[in-house]
């Protein structure tokens, strides 16, 4: 905290400064969520499926624009912000209002950066895997806050919401960059697999073996697969490129199962997943002599006279063979739908000689490098971005800066 801004700070907790709001639910509200990018709104304005509220829900509570709302499991991430909305939202909330002057925007921001930074999960005594738990009101409010006076905490809410917009706008430039950037990668590869047939000969055809892993209790970090046993996770073939580290460690207590290690050149293909996911194919890259699949994940071992495992995984991709996979997916939720062995094996793949297949597959690489370069720098850049705004939040709730110079 700098030396101007110290004058006239008070040290404070959540108690002194902010007290709950108990309004019973209202019939007909939407459900109110908070994000952990700090707005706070209707789940309809972000998501057309999802929850809605049921009058018989017990614990719901109103919540009304203006609200302080904070998650008691996830504002230690970030999601706590004031509400734009009426609506309804789960006990997991606390909804609070200022209890006499300050301003409910700059405590949010405040919250957020004490959650961001890691300073709540030395607060609550029930931490949890990747969540902190503050549902008791008496632990929430004893978070000890440094506030300015309220007339400079509104100052501080309102050079943050400009200053914040205008990285956010230029954030969404780089984000609409990229999806234009994405449109031209999948338009290059579905000209490069169009010469591919979607009847004829059938994928088991050029299939020498299948496996498929398991899934036994594992840590919940990463391993390298080389030196320590690991089991892949299903998102290991997301968006048709291997994802090794997309891992879990196997335990010291577990007998590693080396039948089901993943070997280069294998076709990894995910049998469980989301309708945008479920059939991802990629291929292995690289030597993991102790990686493993789960059941989530078969392996395919293919004719190599016959077919090159990128171009058959690049077919997989491709819009045709999705919407063939996403017709035989199966599954009573959207957010877990499951495609049989039968059902990838029996797909259509009337593949072109295997020399012409490698020779598409170098010009794809070609095409697609310039594209994924640009990408990974518009990336970067949206990265730098979000830290910039991360670092001027922090600097304007902590007093590092004096927004009454930089107006």
């Amino acid at each position: 905290m700098s030396p101007a801004a110290r004058a006239g700070w008070r040290q404070t907790t959540v108690r002194r400064v902010l007290r709950p709001l108990d309004r019973p639910a209202q019939p007909g509200f939407g459900v109110i969520t908070a994000y952990r990018d700090g707005i706070v709104t209707l789940r309809s304005n972000r998501r057309e499926d999802g929850y809605t509220f049921s009058e018989t829900e017990n614990g719901y509570q109103e919540i009304r624009p203006g609200d302080l709302v904070f998650h008691a499991l996830d504002g230690f991430a970030g999601a706590v912000g004031v509400s734009d909305s009426y609506g309804n939202a789960s006990p997991v909330y606390h909804v609070c209002e200022p209890v006499a002057g300050d301003d409910p925007g700059y405590l949010a921001c405040l919250l957020r950066h004490l959650g961001t930074s890691g300073f709540l999960a030395t607060q609550a005594p029930n931490v949890r895997e990747r969540s902190v738990d503050f549902r008791n009101w008496s632990t929430f409010a004893r978070i000890p806050l440094v506030l300015p006076p309220a007339a400079e905490q509104r100052a501080i809410a309102d050079y943050l919401d400009r200053e914040t917009a205008r990285i956010d706008t230029l954030i969404d430039e780089q984000q609409r960059l990229i999806e234009m950037l994405c449109e031209r990668r999948r338009a290059a590869v579905e000209e490069a697999v169009s010469i591919v047939g979607t009847s004829g000969p059938r994928l088991k055809h050029i299939i020498r073996s299948v496996r498929q892993g398991w899934s036994p209790q594992c840590y919940s970090w990463s391993a390298d697969g080389v030196e320590t046993w690991a089991v892949l996770k299903a998102g290991a073939a997301n968006g048709g490129r291997f994802r090794p580290m997309e891992n879990k460690e196997l335990p010291e207590d577990e007998i590693p199962r080396p039948d089901i290690v993943v070997t280069r050149g294998d076709l990894i293909v995910s049998r469980a997943n989301t309708r945008e996911l479920v059939g991802s194919a990629a291929v292995v890259e690289g030597d993991f002599p102790r990686l493993m699949l789960c059941d989530k994940l078969y392996a395919f071992s293919l004719d190599e006279r016959r077919a090159d495992s990128r171009f058959v995984a690049t077919a997989l991709g491709s819009r045709r063979w999705r919407d063939l996979i996403e017709l035989e997916a199966t599954g009573a939720s959207h957010s877990m739908l499951n495609i049989s062995q039968s059902d990838i094996v029996n797909l259509p793949m009337p593949l072109p000689p295997v020399d012409e297949q490698r020779r598409i597959i170098a010009h794809l690489d070609s095409e697609t490098a310039k594209i994924d370069q640009l990408i990974a720098e518009t990336e970067r850049f949206i990265e730098l971005a979000r830290e910039r705004r991360s670092a001027l939040v922090t600097a304007a709730v902590t007093g590092q800066i004096d927004v009454r110079e930089v107006a």
